[in-house]
């Protein structure tokens, strides 16, 4: 999926190369959880605090990041006022690392759990409409 936005653009080409690859992968799995689900509508594509950011109509914002002060890390981020990292935590505390409330967090070099990333996703870009589920409905 082409970047249509030219802020995005540009902060996607501020990283580094490899850090990049790995942050347009995860924007690539934001789009593919948008097209497999039929309840998530058309994904804004925009920056938030410098930062890819991405947001259905019934969800709660997702951005991608990386900073310097950690340059072999990189990281999605989730609203930190919404119940979702506590219930990554919950259901996938043995596959990611994470940062309090608000992050899932990946070394440069590790292998990442597609599919419990992309339920993740799911559950953010769904965000509004199960957030009064217990547990989101899982």
């Amino acid at each position: 999926m082409p970047i249509l936005n030219p802020q995005v653009e540009a902060a996607f080409e501020s990283y580094p190369g490899s850090i990049k690859s790995k942050l347009l992968s995860l924007r690539q799995l934001i789009f593919d959880v948008a097209t497999e689900h039929s309840d998530i509508d058309k994904i804004e594509e925009t920056l938030k605090w410098g930062e890819p950011s991405y947001l259905s109509r019934h969800g709660s914002t997702i951005r991608l990041g990386w900073k310097k002060s950690q340059p072999n890390q990189y990281a999605i981020y989730f609203h930190c006022k919404t119940t979702l990292v506590d219930t990554f935590k919950e259901l996938y505390r043995d596959q990611f690392n994470f940062e309090g409330n608000r992050a899932i967090v990946f070394a440069l070099d590790e292998e990442i759990h597609i599919d419990e990333l992309k339920h993740c996703i799911s559950l953010s870009l769904l965000y509004h409409r199960i957030k009064h589920l217990p547990m989101l409905g899982v």
